[in-house]
């Protein structure tokens, strides 16, 4: 059952989806600690249900959660709804949900490529259309998207997932660019591997290139500051930051291939294709 509360006008409530594990966690965490409300939204009941948990007995702040699988047609319109009723009007917009999809795409399940775009692209931004208008209205806004270090190059193996990622990047660039003097702000963050169910589910649970895992917690912590400074795009570390310039002076075919060769040996089971 969904946690609501009926006080709720007036409130600056940070929305943060995918926040029932992982990166979307700590993020709840951060935003908890600065004194936020939040409304945390996820597929997983049973996390929602543990973060809330574990929030409430470090910070007073008020938490509704909400279940919902952004992958299903109309989320969020059905989320959107449900602030309506309650009266909320996020001051803060999170697009951190999301997930990977590992393999050859010919040899694909169209169902999950399907979902990962939905989610990713078509959730994500229409979330934004539904709330932008009143933060534009309030003259005071933050949108945060959660992209990749994938955003930045095409990525055989996962190239649903890379291409997903960059349409969120340029979108997100464009947008800040659109509600200058507005008094919202866009951030868009592109972390490398964390230490996340991300990994798991991608095929990926246990990357051999370990150096290039980092902590979901120093990465909700850093963004953090960087979006508060108004920072469009936030790229943490240093090996992350040197990897998302290399695009720009590397040709586009051989950084691609590097890419491949990255995905294939970064993973303790992966089997070349079976196609003919």
């Amino acid at each position: 059952m969904d946690s609501f509360s009926n006080d709720n006008s007036g409130k600056k409530f940070c929305l943060i989806t995918g926040s029932g594990n992982g990166l979307g966690f700590e993020l709840a965490k951060v935003f908890a600690q600065n004194g936020y409300p939040l409304v945390l939204i996820d597929k997983d009941e049973d996390g929602l249900k543990n973060v809330e948990k574990t929030l409430k007995l470090k910070y007073d702040t008020s938490i509704i959660t909400i279940t919902q699988d952004l992958c299903k047609k109309n989320a969020a319109l059905k989320i959107f709804k449900i602030l309506e009723e309650l009266e909320i009007k996020p001051e803060i917009l999170i697009n951190n949900a999301g997930f990977g999809y590992f393999g050859f795409f010919a040899e694909s399940k169209w169902q999950r490529q399907e979902d990962l775009i939905r989610l990713s692209v078509l959730a994500n931004t229409h979330l934004i259309s539904l709330l932008v208008p009143d933060m534009i209205s309030n003259k005071h806004g933050r949108i945060l998207n959660v992209a990749s270090l994938a955003a930045f190059l095409p990525g055989p193996l996962m190239s649903v997932y890379h291409a997903s990622k960059a349409f969120i990047l340029s979108f997100s660039q464009a947008l800040s660019n659109e509600l200058k003097g507005t008094g919202v702000k866009v951030t868009v963050l592109c972390p490398g591997m964390m230490d996340t169910k991300f990994q798991k589910t991608n095929n990926n649970e246990s990357p051999k290139l370990k150096w290039t895992v980092g902590s979901p917690e120093k990465v909700a912590t850093y963004c953090y500051k960087k979006m508060m400074k108004d920072k469009v795009v936030v790229i943490p570390g240093v090996m992350n930051k040197i990897a998302a310039y290399l695009p720009r002076i590397l040709p586009r075919n051989f950084a691609t291939f590097i890419v491949r060769k990255i995905q294939e040996n970064n993973r303790v089971n992966f089997k070349p294709s079976t196609s003919k």
